[in-house]
């Protein structure tokens, strides 16, 4: 398990757990583990957004790029460790 920060105690436990599961698959990041969990707030509300823009906007265009590059981003994120 990765040492915790002190500038994240304001994160629950259990959240913060699930965040670092996602974000993180060994024990120490090579980037702060809150520009992890950040980037993966921002990716996740972009998709959110494109979808809405997809299904409710009829505007198809950027929902291809958007889904490409939040799977990169996850796979990235998981995979640039040291």
């Amino acid at each position: 398990m990765a040492i915790r920060p002190k500038h994240l105690k304001f994160i629950p436990e259990k959240i913060f757990k699930i965040l670092l599961y996602i974000t993180n698959n060994e024990a120490v990041s090579r980037d702060e583990i809150l520009f992890d969990i950040l980037g993966l707030i921002v990716a996740t509300i972009s998709l959110i957004i494109g979808c809405y823009l997809f299904v409710v906007a009829k505007c198809p265009e950027w929902i291809t790029m958007l889904l490409i590059e939040y799977l990169w981003y996850i796979d990235n994120m998981r995979h640039n460790r040291t």
